[in-house]
């Protein structure tokens, strides 16, 4: 499956307390890395989640594959989906990595699929779900065979980047066309970091669009910057065609 385009014109989100973001703008193709970058407290998560349906935005607009925001929310949460979110996809410490993975598979195989499949034998729905399971473990790097107890391995045993590994593969159940991470390199070890700039860069290079809250962006990615109130946008590595997708 392809990934979306994402662009926005002067995107806002207003709370309680003032201005999550404002003045966001981006224009981006199919397959492209985004990346957010901003201090703490900027708006960061709260523009992910506007970008991916999950909050309405205040001001301006956005379109995403075709979908208008803040119109159709529902539409964009359809073809989207969100990795590593505090307090909307929180990891259960005491659940083991296959419990995740079964549950996930059971939830999308009942409300996620079509029509189509959810006819298809027990059987070949099982068989389907394992396929897409593994998919995304391998999509996310997630070698099970390299934990210490394989899938039986609790969440709170886990390393922080095999933890953000689970949460990517997680979202990617679904076959998203829009993946979002938040606090991509959050506490990582320098190789952590580089490894995970890859994995995001591996993701969309596969098809997927990416976007995902960094605190220093993978060469070659979209950044978009918050804080501010207009927020900056600028390509790097010198190749916006190949990155974006757009002339």
């Amino acid at each position: 499956m392809h990934g979306v385009s994402v662009t926005a014109e002067h995107l806002g989100l207003k709370g309680p307390r003032g201005w999550a973001f404002r003045g966001v703008s981006l224009d981006a193709g199919p397959g492209a890395l985004i990346a957010v970058e901003g201090p703490s407290g900027s708006g960061r998560t709260c523009l992910l989640l506007a970008l991916t349906g999950r909050m309405k935005a205040t001001e301006g607009t956005a379109s995403v594959g075709g979908a208008r925001l803040p119109k159709q929310l529902g539409a964009v949460r359809r073809i989207s989906a969100v990795a590593n979110v505090a307090g909307v996809t929180d990891l259960e410490p005491a659940l083991t990595v296959g419990e995740h993975l079964r549950e996930r598979a059971l939830l999308q195989s009942r409300f996620g699929d079509s029509l189509r499949d959810l006819v298809r034998r027990r059987g070949a729905r099982a068989a389907g779900a394992g396929q897409r399971v593994g998919e995304a473990l391998a999509a996310a790097g997630l070698d099970l065979q390299s934990l210490p107890k394989g899938a039986r391995t609790t969440v709170r045993d886990l390393e922080r980047i095999e933890a953000l590994r689970l949460s990517v593969a997680l979202a990617l159940v679904g076959k998203p066309r829009l993946l979002a991470v938040d606090d991509a390199d959050l506490k990582l070890s320098q190789d952590e970091r580089t490894e995970m700039r890859q994995l995001l860069a591996s993701i969309a290079a596969a098809g997927t669009t990416v976007v995902a809250v960094c605190g220093q962006a993978p060469p070659g990615a979209l950044v978009v910057r918050t804080g501010n109130t207009e927020a900056v946008q600028r390509e790097e590595a010198g190749d916006a065609l190949a990155t974006t997708g757009r002339a």
